[in-house]
């Protein structure tokens, strides 16, 4: 205990625990070193009041409570002193043992009880209200408790953190250890997940052979997830060969044999397409082939020419008082006709307009459509163009868990949603696996409309769905390109439609509502960014800085990257105050009024919005903190009128978004949209990237930055390239559905 600023060692015994949580193992106790008692704080796992703990960590300052010891690392040792084994014994650790069996047991073998309890479970027979059968009861208890303490202690002295160790026993339980051993990257698959690096850190202290089957699999396997992040759903053999080779450094021959080796366990899939072999994990393989099979029938039996669809469309115009353009009624008679279309088109192009006629037709005829969008404010966006009710995809699924605690939808074949007709706006952003799961949750008989604009950015998730269905051209398809005429009062719309179709924006107005600021030094332009969103939007259009104001960045790296724009304008926005508390992140200090952004989907997050209830908040959604409550390390935060309680260890899935990257935008509109354009990374400064950060403009869009960035990224008509054969497979497939004897 003498020194607070190096890593120091402690050892006692447990007085109390007064926090865990069991998901990650953190834990907050009371620990009595010598009579002095210390609050340590950390992720070790499942510990029981009497335990004795070795732990090493640092001392830190906790505004409220003072000095607590962070520990890094806990060894345990069973108690070895009578009052502590009774203390132990007396917490509950083992199911039916209370306070007097406990006492019973301690006053009949003293410091010998747990020896008992685990070697010689027949003697505890001696204790008054034990039986045989609770004996051995009392024994496998205790050895399965001690087991996964064991788990957590081998595993620690590897780095690899107690929560692994506790998805380990749940998957393995008394042979967890022996399975381990024998080989480290089991920990990277079977629910477990451990990042592969860490497991590769252990199999080389441990001498696992590099020409592993084992260690080459999970390899091969790493290499696939990681690239799902970067939007491929699977990828070309030779690549993935390569990558492989640099990571493995093993001979060709040894990954050959292991990815025909996981083919054949049906881990993995190969797929040929145009001479060229494509490999798959299994699931997205199996995503992409369900999707494909679903579009072929819904394609093929869903027509429905019983109506005069003109008419139908002649009434609607009369009724509402509005002349609908040629393409927009060769969509509604499309959406009517067909058992689905997809609708697709830039700003200002009606697209609401036309949904609204379709719901409106379908609604007529007596058909239940329901709305679902991938964001809260996407879902929020449509509800409130269309007038209808719209919900998220995860919300309109409804998630659940399942025996091993990991979340699933509720709707599926089995279940499916009670609707004849779904609606997706935004298309562009939903993903392989979602939509996957959304096809298997409606009825063979439900329609399906899909509305999105291909020229944005694709899904953050695996996949390019909305345009591979577009691009096979064997779909229903309807392209909206005229502007309507109040809409091209507008130069956010008609500077977008000029940035898609590789025109220069006119920067030169400033009249409208589109407007450019040149600044070419990083300082200046961060300063303009600052007094933008703090003075000069507030005070002349009344625009609050937390919701109506959003800076877009290309990048999160950089001067005017997401991180450092978000540090100075919390800055200027929310300074430190005594008034406001705050908890300290990863990346950044979080106090209350803070505008917040998960940044990945928890399934497990409870909320309320007055009396409703659910769980899930999602990535990409949008809070505003209301309370931080550092005495128990927690903040309250509130999307959308959903209000969730976060906990210090759940901090990290937390970002500011003062500033947000333009991928993480879509689906949103804003009020005000600021996008500091300047220097930047060649790679991810192109056009479709620009096109969708000025099409979350509402009311008024403003570029800082340099007029030569702007145009360089017209210029820049790279698309990012996603690995995926779902355009191929619906080719192949509708070309055998049209010709089926060929």
């Amino acid at each position: 205990m003498e020194d607070f600023n190096n890593l120091t060692e402690l050892e006692g015994v447990v007085e109390s625990v007064l926090f865990t949580n069991p998901n990650n193992g953190y834990v907050v106790l009371d620990l009595d070193v010598h009579g002095d008692y210390v609050t340590v704080v950390g992720e070790l796992g499942n510990i029981e009041e009497g335990e004795e703990l070795v732990v090493i960590g640092e001392y830190v300052k906790h505004a409220k409570f003072g000095m607590q010891f962070r520990a890094s690392f806990c060894q345990r040792k069973m108690p070895a002193t009578t009052n502590a084994i009774l203390k132990y014994l007396s917490s509950g650790v083992l199911k039916g043992i209370g306070k007097t069996l406990a006492k019973r047991m301690v006053d009949e073998f003293g410091e010998n009880t747990l020896d008992v309890i685990e070697n010689e479970p027949e003697l505890l027979v001696k204790v008054k209200g034990i039986t045989a059968s609770k004996a051995e009861e009392i024994s496998m208890e205790f050895k399965r408790i001690f087991g996964m303490r064991a788990l957590m202690i081998f595993l620690s002295q590897y780095n690899i953190p107690p929560s692994a160790a506790v998805s380990a026993w749940k998957k393995w339980g008394q042979y967890a250890v022996e399975i381990i051993k024998e080989n480290p990257y089991m920990l990277c698959g079977n629910g477990i997940d451990l990042e592969f690096d860490k497991a590769e850190a252990m199999a080389l202290k441990v001498g696992f052979p590099l020409n592993n089957d084992g260690r080459i699999k999970a390899g091969i396997i790493h290499i696939l997830v990681n690239n799902t992040f970067s939007g491929h759903t699977c990828l070309p053999y030779d690549r993935l060969k390569k990558t492989a080779l640099k990571l493995l450094e093993v001979e060709e021959e040894l990954i050959d044999k292991c990815i025909e080796n996981e083919c054949k366990e049906e881990n993995l899939v190969i797929y040929e397409k145009e001479n060229r072999r494509f490999v798959y994990l299994s699931d997205y393989f199996i995503a992409e082939q369900y999707i494909t099979g679903r579009l072929a029938v819904m394609s093929s039996c869903l027509k429905d020419t019983k109506y005069d669809y003109t008419k139908l469309i002649d009434i609607e115009e009369k009724a509402k008082i509005i002349t609908y353009a040629e393409q927009q009624r060769k969509a509604i008679a499309l959406a009517l006709s067909q058992g689905f279309m997809i609708l697709t088109g830039g700003p200002g192009t009606g697209k609401t307009t036309t949904l609204k006629a379709i719901i409106s037709l379908y609604e007529q005829r007596g058909m239940k459509v329901m709305i679902a969008a991938p964001t809260g404010k996407a879902a929020k966006r449509i509800s409130d163009l269309t007038g209808y009710d719209a919900k998220t995809i995860h919300r309109m699924l409804e998630v659940a868990f399942d025996n091993s605690g990991k979340p699933r939808f509720k709707h599926d074949e089995n279940n499916p949603i009670a609707c004849d007709v779904m609606i997706i706006d935004e298309m562009s952003m939903v993903d392989t696996l979602l939509f996957e799961a959304l096809l298997r949750a409606l009825k063979l008989s439900c329609r399906l409309i899909m509305v999105g604009d291909s020229d944005q950015l694709p899904s953050v998730g695996a996949g390019n769905v909305l345009k591979d269905m577009i691009d096979c051209g064997k779909l229903p398809v309807v392209k909206l390109t005229e502007i309507f005429r109040q809409a091209q009062q507008s130069c956010i719309i008609t500077n977008a439609h000029k940035i898609v179709n590789g025109e220069q924006p006119d920067l030169s107005r400033s009249d409208n509502d589109f407007f450019f600021m040149q600044r070419l030094d990083y300082e200046a332009a961060s300063d303009t960014v600052v007094e933008l969103t703090v003075n000069r939007l507030p005070n002349a259009y009344k625009f609050s800085p937390a919701e109506d104001i959003q800076i877009l960045c290309p990048s999160r790296k950089g001067a005017l990257g997401v991180v450092e724009m978000n540090k100075v304008l919390q800055l200027a926005i929310n300074p430190p105050c005594r008034e406001k508390q705050e908890l300290k992140g990863v990346l950044y200090n979080f106090r209350v009024d803070d505008k917040v952004m998960q940044v990945k989907n928890n399934y497990d997050i409870i909320w309320t919005k007055g009396i409703e209830k659910g769980t899930g908040i999602f990535n990409g959604d949008i809070g505003i903190i209301l309370k931080v409550v550092k005495s128990e390390s927690k903040v309250l935060i509130d999307f959308d009128g959903r209000i969730a309680e976060y906990s210090y260890e759940m901090l990290d899935q937390l970002e500011l978004a003062y500033a947000i990257s333009v991928h993480k935008s879509q689906g949103s509109e804003f009020n005000a949209v600021i996008i500091p354009l300047l220097g930047g990374f060649e790679k991810l400064y192109y056009r479709n990237l620009l096109y969708t950060a000025v099409t979350r403009a509402k009311k008024m869009l403003i570029i800082v930055g340099s007029m030569r960035v702007v145009e360089s990224m017209v210029n820049n008509n790279r698309r990012t390239l996603r690995y995926t054969c779902l355009k191929d497979m619906l080719e192949k497939e509708l070309e055998h559905s049209e010709n089926p004897t060929e």
